[in-house]
């Protein structure tokens, strides 16, 4: 009896958690999906672009959406709330890049908090807001799917 429950105890607890993968792989956090989205203008007509958006509620009160193409890999992250994301959960193999383009941001600055851009041929991150309310977005330039913008992750 003590054995089946811990087994369910078990099972329960790697349901509930996230996957832990990140950008290009499959999504992170099992939030609620969304209809795929096909929008994408071309000479003016309508392409299919099509993606899903996994949104997700973590129990400090942020929100994160991952954008996921037709093949289940994903392509872009966007948080916003009172906390960040694990961006390293996040950016996955993509996380030592940002914090070199991090630390590169910074120096430029002279040190200290702000707003930070890194852009770099296969990744592009962006950070901002203040205590309480920080917002941001990630993606793979390469990996966005024909006829999808960055501007479409937000």
């Amino acid at each position: 009896m003590k054995k089946n429950l811990i087994c369910v105890l078990a099972v329960a607890w790697l349901a509930a958690t996230p996957a832990w993968a990140a950008l290009g792989g499959a999504p992170t956090y099992h939030g609620v999906r969304t209809a795929p989205e096909a929008r994408a203008m071309a000479a003016g007509k309508s392409a299919a672009a099509s993606y899903t958006v996994s949104t997700a509620t973590l129990a400090n009160g942020t929100v994160i959406r991952e954008y996921v193409d037709a093949h289940g890999a994903v392509f872009g992250v966007a948080w916003s709330g009172p906390r960040m994301g694990s961006l390293e959960a996040l950016l996955g193999n993509y996380f030592p890049a940002w914090q070199k383009g991090l630390a590169s941001a910074q120096a430029a600055r002279g040190g200290g908090y702000g707003p930070v851009a890194v852009r770099e041929d296969d990744l592009v991150v962006e950070s901002g807001g203040h205590m309480g309310a920080l917002v941001g977005r990630a993606w793979l330039p390469r990996a966005l799917p024909q006829g999808v913008s960055a501007d479409q992750i937000h």
